[in-house]
């Protein structure tokens, strides 16, 4: 009957003759080493699967998915925006901010945004009043 040719190679290395049983334990040694990688290698893929979930659900629960913004110096009549984002229906929450640069001073100087927010708007767009502590 026809085996395929893989197929022989291996089960002639792993059957190796009495007298040479170097051949055996190299075989063994090798199915060893790569099924110790193989389990290394899903080992890895599953951490780094759940790092990626786990980091984009804490980037998008801080962001919002989507911003309206504009041109210019801002929204002149954002309460109307705000009511015509919230009427769609795909959207879930829609909140105000307002944006700006600044300065933050300690040991050295540097450079921050500071958002502005209205805090009971924002928790339905985002995971912000989770991770900030008051006080």
């Amino acid at each position: 009957m026809f085996r395929p040719l893989s197929l022989f190679v291996g089960l002639r290395y792993t059957r190796a003759k009495r007298r040479n049983h170097f051949i055996s334990f190299i075989s063994l040694v090798s199915m060893l080493g790569i099924a110790l990688g193989v389990a290394a290698l899903i080992t890895v893929i599953s951490v780094m699967n759940g790092f990626e979930k786990e980091l984009r659900e804490r980037i998008l629960g801080m962001v919002a998915h989507a911003t309206v913004a504009g041109v210019g110096e801002g929204l002149a009549d954002w309460p109307q925006a705000l009511r015509a984002a919230s009427a769609e229906k795909p959207v879930i929450g829609a909140a105000p901010y307002i944006e700006r640069e600044g300065m933050v001073q300690g040991a050295r100087v540097s450079g921050a945004m500071i958002r502005g927010v209205l805090p009971e708007l924002e928790t339905a767009v985002s995971d912000i009043s989770k991770n900030v502590k008051e006080g």
